[in-house]
């Protein structure tokens, strides 16, 4: 078998159709494509997001506003009350914190919120408080210290 003899198969390819060959041809006139109005016209199709000429959906929703903070700090967040897991006057860890279960992430840092009661006096050690959560620690004869936040390139959210 040489180039030349190399065929479609049979049915893949079809001729087209020949239009606007005299009235003879069933597709003479107008060939098929109606009388006057915009489809008649060449390059008359219209694009698919065209809503017959009223004021498109595009042009009536407002503008995206704001931006987006790319170094902003997405916090683990364990409230008060979750902490009642551990031992009296023991050093509580964001590493605690994960075995405990408490905690998903260990990239993020940990934020201690205020929801809850704190019946043991532990040393709670995080990256924030709230001023709510460090009191409540306090009163349960604790202390909160703040420790540094670690600072990664650019966290996944």
């Amino acid at each position: 078998m040489l180039a030349h003899e190399v065929k479609p198969a049979p049915g893949s390819r079809r001729q087209s159709k020949r239009v606007g060959r005299g009235t003879g041809s069933g597709h003479g006139t107008y060939s098929g494509r109606g009388i006057k109005g915009h489809k008649a016209r060449t390059g008359g199709n219209t694009p698919p997001r065209f809503e017959g000429g009223q004021n498109p959906i595009v042009r009536m929703s407002p503008q995206k506003r704001g931006f987006t903070n790319i170094f902003k700090w997405e916090y683990e967040i364990v409230n008060v009350g979750q902490l009642n897991v551990f031992a009296k006057d023991s050093q509580v860890t964001p590493q605690e914190m994960r075995a405990a279960g408490l905690v998903k992430a260990a990239r993020r840092p940990v934020k201690v919120l205020a929801d809850g009661e704190l019946n043991t006096p532990l040393v709670v050690r995080a990256q924030k408080f709230s001023a709510a959560a460090r009191q409540k620690i306090e009163a349960a004869g604790g202390q909160a210290v703040e420790e540094v936040a670690f600072a990664p390139a650019r966290q996944r959210r």
